[in-house]
């Protein structure tokens, strides 16, 4: 371009508003791009801190605009499902601890319950009961972790300490009742390892009456938040048929208005015994799948109380034998955490090691649809959905 065209055009450019230069992008020049940049390839990632560890996003951009998403993984990549095959039945459980490792309670109860279909073994109600319990104070914490860092990619640092001040008190209980605090191998193979130690009902049900006002502060802090609310609503829309489309499950699929939920469709581990509620959202943004999560914690602190308000007596573990041969065949199995479906497929030749297994991670399935939802944002727009996607990417390359 020449000096004299090149005034031309900007004299032009500077009588136009913000909107109507935009427009006159497309009407005016229909081939010319941002500051006649032409379209640029960006890699964000693996270092960058808002991929939530070792995730590479190629970026396609026409200027801040999005026109293509390619997610790399595999950087965390540790063989798990191969490590299966070469363990024995119990050896096995500790290492699904470190899959989704903010939720490993999880983890345990839908590997124990996989091998325990497959045995046909009857767990007592009285542990059934503490699964719940736990499983779903690991919902809570599991959730917290999601909130700070969530609202941290965005910009905001005070709800990160709000929440991770919470979620110290669950730990605690983690670390009383089996002497760790983020993988906490809190099952085994037929029940649970240990009882309920003294005071764990009074200091549960402490956290059930501390913690609703606490989410209520969460709220506050952030719902009315106007920078909050430009960063969050309308952002990453993905339509109930795209979800179902991509095989989504979990907060990402409710705050698209569906309401499925293994805990209430497919009940284990006396779920069916509780009442509790599936929460929705109805315009499938950020921000409805922020509310959901919320009002899954409200949710989580209701099925806790109900659970050590009735835990019955009894023992805490089913008598099998100390070397486990399940019999020869396959099952599937999945539980809802906190993240969506957790599944398990199993393959028994009869031995005392798995055949094969397979493991089915909320955290890789969801994130198929990263790309769905960011193209024609902004870039700063990605990091607040993969922000609202939740993954771990423990969880996402196993």
């Amino acid at each position: 371009m020449s000096d004299e065209r090149f005034r031309d055009s900007l004299t032009r450019d500077s009588q136009l508003s913000d909107s109507q230069f935009y427009d006159s992008l497309e009407e005016v020049q229909p081939g010319r791009t941002f500051m006649d940049s032409k379209e640029i390839v960006l890699n964000m990632g693996p270092q960058h801190p808002s991929t939530h560890g070792v995730l590479q996003v190629v970026l396609k951009l026409d200027g801040e605009k999005v026109n293509g998403l390619e997610c790399i993984i595999g950087y965390l990549h540790r063989g798990i499902e191969k490590i299966a095959e070469n363990r024995t039945w119990a050896q096995f459980g500790p290492f699904v601890d470190r899959l989704d490792y903010t939720a490993a309670v999880s983890n345990s109860l839908g590997y124990c319950l996989t091998v325990e279909k497959l045995l046909a073994a009857e767990v007592p109600k009285r542990a059934q009961y503490l699964r719940v319990i736990l499983t779903e104070l690991c919902r809570l914490a599991s959730h917290q972790v999601w909130l700070g860092t969530h609202v941290l990619d965005i910009g905001a640092v005070t709800p990160l300490f709000y929440a991770f001040r919470d979620r110290e008190m669950i730990l605690n209980i983690f670390e009383k009742y089996c002497g760790a605090r983020l993988t906490t191998h809190a099952f085994r193979i037929g029940g649970c390892r240990w009882d309920a130690y003294p005071d764990m009902a009074r200091e549960v049900l402490h956290i059930c009456d501390d913690l609703g006002p606490k989410i209520d502060e969460y709220r506050d802090l952030i719902t009315g938040n106007r920078i909050w609310l430009q960063r969050t609503k309308g952002v990453g829309y993905i339509s109930p048929e795209d979800c179902i489309a991509y095989a989504i499950t979990g907060p990402v699929l409710r705050g698209s208005g569906i309401p499925w939920d293994v805990r209430k469709a497919q009940p284990y581990s006396s779920y069916e015994d509780f009442d509790f509620d599936i929460p929705i959202g109805k315009n499938g943004d950020t921000f409805d799948r922020y509310l959901v999560r919320l009002e899954e914690m409200r949710q989580s602190i209701r099925i806790i109380r109900q659970a050590m308000e009735g835990l019955p007596e009894g023992p805490v573990i089913a008598k099998l034998p100390k070397v486990l041969k399940p019999p020869a065949g396959e099952v599937y199995h999945s539980i809802e955490a906190p993240k969506g479906e957790l599944g398990y497929f199993m393959v028994s030749d009869g031995t005392q090691q798995p055949y094969r297994v397979r493991v089915r991670p909320p955290s890789f399935i969801n994130l198929q649809a990263l790309e769905k939802m960011a193209v024609g944002s902004l870039v700063a727009d990605v990091v607040a959905i993969i922000g609202t996607l939740d993954i771990v990417l423990g969880e996402v390359d196993r």
